[in-house]
């Protein structure tokens, strides 16, 4: 399955799995790759409406997770 931002990759393989890390990282790059405030939102939104296992999903969803 391909992401919805294919172009933006998340590093997540080898630093500190919580949910703050994941969620900073994910917001950082979105930031970085210039998504719009509105659009990080919705993905925080769809991110934290769930478990630590739906959050992974959610970054794997919208973003190239390494």
């Amino acid at each position: 399955m391909t992401p919805k931002h294919p172009d933006i990759i998340v590093a997540l393989t080898g630093h500190d799995g919580n949910a703050f890390t994941v969620l900073g990282r994910c917001c950082q790059a979105a930031r970085e790759a210039g998504l719009s405030e509105d659009e990080i939102a919705a993905f925080m939104a769809e991110a934290t409406s769930g478990d630590y296992d739906h959050l992974l999903q959610t970054a794997m969803r919208w973003f190239e997770v390494v």
